[in-house]
């Protein structure tokens, strides 16, 4: 995390963006941080960080120290989004692994992908919504994007909580950070005539592990949306935007476990189990069980993939969805032990998805 001063032509106005952020906080008290962001015209990261000193503490220092330490808060909320779907889940980080600037959480319930480059600032943030008092810690990317929030629940361990924001307090609490764009990791994409397509194929084909698939994509310089659209039915068959809603729908009703993963640019969060409570609520699609909770704006959905790729095992299968601008909103696949085969269960809750796998 960074304490980096900001130019004064950069500087917002904080006074109008803080009476702005509380007039649409009163007139819509559900409204989520990022829509009220977006109507300000400002990032979130903006927007949290002009509050500073009211109800948000600015943090600094050591980042893989801080995240060691969150097994001492206890049982709590880890909550990870990208632009469309917002992945929680309840429980204790536990067995975290850094290394760099990567790293893995892989507690019982709490398993999670680190990519430690993308958490520029921090903060603390205490705030009443629907009158319940809310406290988190927030992380945010050098455009103010949000990567990760860690919420306090009635289970959390306060004094511990009090403890770690004190020892993680920036000296100087600035309400401004230094906003700006963050590069893609994926090289300049061909366009769709430049790839070779055939050569593409091959490397799918060669795949041995799917945590390889992103070096095959930076390699033939595709995004994940452009190698599903080229690289035909052997690997990838589109199917109806509903067919999250049925596969969400019939897992919750026959019991077959699924892996859920939703990814902001510093997190791949993984939900690994069942789901049993699915409903929608106008545009959002919902899982609302205890422990997990899934919100996804199906209006959003522009692909839906059915996506095979080759193991050792024989083949692993994937519901993705994508949004107009490419962005991967969610993939599901059902849960696999490592060198077991895919299940059958999840193959048949595909199949009744609109394609078979």
């Amino acid at each position: 995390m960074q304490q980096i001063p900001v130019p004064p032509a950069l500087r917002l106005d904080i006074p109008t963006l803080v009476d702005g952020w509380r007039r649409l906080r009163d007139a819509e008290p559900g409204l989520r941080a990022l829509d009220a962001a977006h109507r300000l015209g400002v990032s979130e990261g903006e927007l949290v960080a002009s509050r500073v000193g009211d109800g948000v503490t600015r943090l600094e220092g050591e980042l893989p120290a801080l995240i060691r330490e969150l097994p001492s808060l206890g049982r709590v909320m880890a909550l990870t989004r990208n632009a469309y779907c917002v992945h929680e889940k309840k429980g204790c980080y536990e067995n975290i692994d850094i290394g760099g600037t990567m790293g893995i959480v892989l507690a019982e319930d709490i398993d999670l992908r680190l990519f430690l480059t993308h958490w520029r600032y921090g903060f603390a943030v205490r705030e009443s919504t629907r009158g319940r008092t809310l406290e988190s810690l927030q992380f945010f990317d050098g455009d103010g994007k949000a990567v990760h929030k860690v919420y306090l629940t009635d289970r959390s361990d306060r004094p511990a909580w009090r403890s770690l924001v004190h020892r993680y307090t920036a000296a100087v609490q600035s309400p401004l950070i230094d906003c700006a764009a963050v590069a893609d990791p994926l090289p300049l994409q061909q366009a769709d005539e430049e790839v070779a397509v055939d050569a593409l194929r091959d490397g799918w084909r060669a795949l041995r592990d799917p945590h390889d698939f992103f070096a095959l994509l930076r390699k033939h310089r595709v995004t994940r949306a452009q190698a599903l659209r080229l690289v035909g039915a052997e690997f990838a068959t589109r199917v109806d935007d509903g067919a999250l809603r049925r596969v969400l729908e019939g897992a919750a009703a026959g019991g077959e476990p699924l892996m859920v993963f939703v990814g902001s640019p510093g997190v791949v969060q993984i939900h690994t189990g069942p789901v049993r409570k699915v409903a929608m609520a106008g545009p959002w699609l919902n899982v609302l069980d205890d422990e997990f909770n899934l919100h996804l704006r199906a209006d959003a959905i522009a692909d839906s993939w059915i996506v095979r790729k080759p193991v050792p095992e024989g083949t692993v299968t994937s519901l993705e969805l994508y949004a107009e601008d490419g962005t991967q909103i969610v993939q599901v696949f059902g849960r696999r032990k490592p060198g077991l085969p895919e299940r059958d269960d999840w193959r048949a809750l595909l199949a009744t998805a609109g394609a078979a796998a």
